[in-house]
This record gives C-alpha cells, sequence and structure tokens, in this order.
C-alpha cells in the first residue's frame, strides 16, 4: 500500500472512529493524524491497522483499537511540556502518539522483544524524546520521578501505589482498573497526595502483570 492510501485511511480514521466518537482535541487528533499506525502493527496485519478494533501484536499481546488509545490520550490534557510516564510500551504507538504531545515519554514494558521492536519503529521514525525500559511497570520508573501524567496501558485491579507516589501533585494518571474480563477505564487527578478519580466507561485490555498487578 502507498504512502497516500496510508494517509487517507489515518485521516477516515480520525474522522469516522475518533470525531464521531466525541474525541475533539486538536492536538490529539492531529497526532493521530501524523503517527503512521501501520507501522506499529506486523506486516501480515498492515491492512487491517486502520480498524476500529484491537490486533493481536505477539507475545499475547495487542494494540488497542484507535478510539481507545485516543480516549485515553485526551484523558490526561497533555499541552506540550509534560513529563509523561507509560506502562506497557506494547507495539510503541501509545507511546509516539505521546511523543508527538509531551515533552519527553519514558514507557515501561515487561517484554523484551516488544520493547526491542517498539524501539526500532520509534527510532526509524525520529522519535527521540523517548526512552525505554524493560521491567515491572507496576513499580513505575522512580529515577525520573515525579511525573506530571501517566498511563497505564494494561487493566489491574488498583492503581499501584508505586504509580501515585511518583505522579506529580495536581498530575493525572489514566489506567483501567477492575477484574480480568472487564475494567473500567478510570482518570486520577492527585491531590494532597490522594489520587480523586472518575470513570470514563467499561473497557477491555490485556492484564497488568507485576508486583502491584495481577500475577503471571
Amino acid at each position: 500500500m502507498g504512502i497516500n492510501h496510508q494517509v487517507n485511511a489515518r485521516d477516515k480514521m480520525v474522522r469516522e472512529q475518533l470525531e464521531r466518537r466525541g474525541v475533539s482535541d486538536p492536538g490529539v487528533l492531529a497526532a493521530f493524524r501524523r503517527v503512521p499506525r501501520h507501522l506499529f502493527v506486523p506486516e501480515v496485519m498492515r491492512h487491517r491497522a486502520h480498524e476500529d478494533s484491537p490486533l493481536p501484536i505477539g507475545e499475547g499481546q495487542t494494540i488497542s483499537q484507535p478510539f481507545t488509545v485516543a480516549a485515553m490520550t485526551e484523558a490526561l490534557e497533555l499541552s506540550g511540556s509534560e513529563v509523561v510516564l507509560e506502562v506497557g510500551t506494547g507495539s510503541g504507538y501509545q507511546t509516539a502518539i505521546l511523543a508527538e504531545l509531551a515533552e519527553w515519554v519514558y514507557s515501561v514494558e515487561r517484554l523484551r522483544e516488544l520493547s526491542s521492536r517498539a524501539r526500532k519503529a520509534l527510532d526509524e521514525l525520529g522519535y527521540h524524546n523517548v526512552a525505554l525500559r524493560v521491567g515491572d511497570g507496576t513499580l513505575g520508573w522512580r529515577e525520573y520521578a515525579p511525573f506530571d501524567a501517566i498511563i497505564v496501558t494494561a487493566g489491574g485491579p488498583e492503581v499501584p501505589r508505586p504509580l501515585i507516589e511518583q505522579l506529580k501533585e495536581g498530575g493525572r494518571l489514566v489506567m483501567p482498573v477492575g477484574n480480568q474480563d472487564t475494567q473500567s477505564l478510570t482518570v486520577g487527578e492527585k491531590r494532597e497526595g490522594r489520587l480523586v478519580t472518575r470513570q470514563l466507561g467499561a473497557y477491555r485490555f490485556v492484564d497488568l502483570i507485576g508486583a502491584f498487578g495481577h500475577k503471571a
């Protein structure tokens, strides 16, 4: 598929899957038009890259459907100056979207193969404001805390305590919280050391594995 086809596919994705469903942040919409989503899925799946559904990326993981990525990103309310922690690098697509909207992104992935693939894709596209590491994302990345925003791209039983500790006062956190069948997309703001939360609706994510998540 040619470049023009992919650009047209992205534009259609933004119009039909994001704008029609209420995503309105101009920066978020522009980021989705810029980031080549098809380069973050396995080559055999690229013809399906812009579908309104999650897609397998190997290692039992998925790339979330475009609307889910957009809803989580918009909820962070990024202005461009933030330092963001992402838990669950996965394909690197969400990472690239964040890199378009924040000053710096730190992303933790527990699966080395996925982290390596994401690094390759991000480097090839010139995203140099991203640092990746392999490890337990539920522990955060204390070396670079506090973070202005934290996004968790897997579902866990509760927001990991280390992430709340590493979130800056007034910072925002987005994470799917619930059991292993369904989760509620939770948005929290840190006020006086506590996370004050609201819900954005029911979703289904892969499991958040780690010391403060589900067991492997």
